[in-house]
């Protein structure tokens, strides 16, 4: 009788009518597939359960965060080869066959019959602990948003100081071809100080400030009074340490508390750097109009964002099951010219979009190799399940951001004047000529 490998391979290519393109291992020991691919391996029946329990990309998540599936060899290449599986080619990225399409076709009703007798009997696994509890509710409240960025963020500064390494910034870097990490970080917070035009005595705003690397650099380099938001506790409290450590406590003040609650403008600058994908699209006009209300007359925004590829239907876009239960609860992308256009909406003059889609991969590949330098530690600093779910995520990304399937955008945006004197200079992109490294 043949192995469960073998059935396994045998009954993915009856369902997805074409070969599998990674080599399988499962519990028995028996492996299938291409010689030489990376190998996914199955180690119990109970991962068979998962999924069909729960088809699709949740379970095949679930059983990856529980540890009953894994991926030996290069782990990108395997993600790279999944995806060409999964998806089509094409704007709309849409599945390549619909569920409807796939119940109708026996062979793969069959082969569905087949891999239950594998599976053998059970009840459905419980979640793994790290899936998100089921929410309820209208979303973005502010109390299902500090719940949602809870669940990211408050997993353990140790952990992310592994990850992200020194610099603490969880956002694209801005590389150089020979650069670090290090290097790259502190050249993006800079950029985003040119670009914002911030100057001695200024008042900055940080819109979801994270640890505080931008609000350290820009009070230290630029001599700015910054504030920084974060619902993160403990984002707060290691900044707060962090200021007072550089005795910067009369220019920085960390605060946990939503961008709707600010209340003290107006500021000279405000930057939102990796949050506002939080926010979410029945709430993003309230967003930009919040922030022009928290402005001065002349002062810039820069709205730094993840963005998907626009859809043939907009009303199709769905948020990716693993990122929601897993990694950004809520979390919602848009393209970026619907960004564009509601801070214009708002009553902004979007003066400059740069595009910094090639230095996200990077970047993310970076916090890869990190992670995967010390996995052990990092599964002990959290849990063995959020470090899995933090290594898939951050690979399947870098991919996603190479492939051009998503990208990353800094909008500079001015509350010009009724005069409209923007402040800007002709050539506005001074900002790219490098600043003298101290």
């Amino acid at each position: 009788m043949a192995g469960a490998a073998q059935r396994i391979v045998a009954l993915a290519e009856k369902a997805l009518g074409a070969p599998l393109p990674v080599r399988i291992r499962t519990w028995d020991r028996s492996e299938a597939g291409p010689p030489g691919a990376p190998v996914l391996v199955i180690r119990n029946r109970r991962a068979l359960r998962r999924v069909l329990w729960r088809p699709g990309e949740l379970g095949l998540a679930r059983a990856w965060v529980a540890g009953d599936l894994d991926i030996e060899g290069d782990l990108y290449a395997a993600l790279d080869l999944l995806a060409e599986l999964i998806w089509e080619k094409g704007d709309d990225r849409q599945p390549a066959r619909s569920a409807l399409a796939l119940a109708r076709d026996p062979d793969v009703r069959e082969a569905a019959l087949e891999l239950v007798k594998l599976a053998g009997p059970g009840l459905p696994p419980a979640p793994p602990a790290e899936e998100a509890r089921r929410r309820t509710g209208l979303r973005h409240t502010l109390r299902r948003d500090r719940k949602a960025i809870s669940h990211h963020y408050d997993v353990g500064n140790d952990f992310y100081e592994l990850v992200l390494g020194p610099s603490m910034v969880y956002s694209c870097a801005y590389w150089q071809p020979d650069g670090t990490l290090e290097e790259a970080q502190r050249d993006k917070l800079d950029l985003i100080c040119r670009k914002l035009g911030l100057r001695e005595g200024g008042r900055l705003l940080d819109v979801g400030g994270g640890w505080g690397s931008l609000v350290l650099h820009a009070a230290r380099e630029y001599g700015v009074h910054a504030v920084a938001v974060t619902l993160s506790r403990e984002q707060a409290a290691y900044g707060r340490k962090r200021v007072a450590e550089e005795g910067l406590t009369d220019r920085i003040e960390i605060r946990v508390q939503d961008y709707r609650e600010v209340g003290d403008g107006p500021y000279d600058a405000i930057s939102s750097v990796g949050m506002a994908e939080h926010v979410g699209s029945a709430r993003y006009r309230e967003y930009a109009d919040d922030l022009y209300a928290l402005l001065k007359p002349g002062g810039r925004l820069l709205n730094h964002q993840i963005a998907r590829r626009p859809l043939s239907d907009e009303e199709a876009y769905e948020v990716d099951e693993f990122i929601d239960a897993y990694v950004f609860p809520d979390g919602e992308l848009a393209p970026v010219g619907r960004t564009a256009g509601q801070l214009e909406e708002a009553g902004f003059e979007v003066r400059d979009v740069e595009a910094l889609r090639e230095h996200y991969a990077l970047t993310l590949r970076a916090w890869v190799a990190n992670l995967e330098s010390d996995f052990a530690r990092a599964a002990r600093l959290t849990s063995p399940g959020r470090a899995r779910i933090w290594r898939l995520y951050m690979a399947a990304s870098a991919l996603a951001f190479e492939r051009n399937r998503i990208g990353v955008n800094q909008i500079l945006a001015v509350k010009t004047p009724e005069g409209g004197a923007s402040g800007l200079p002709l050539r506005s992109r001074e900002w790219t000529a490098d600043r003298k490294r101290k």
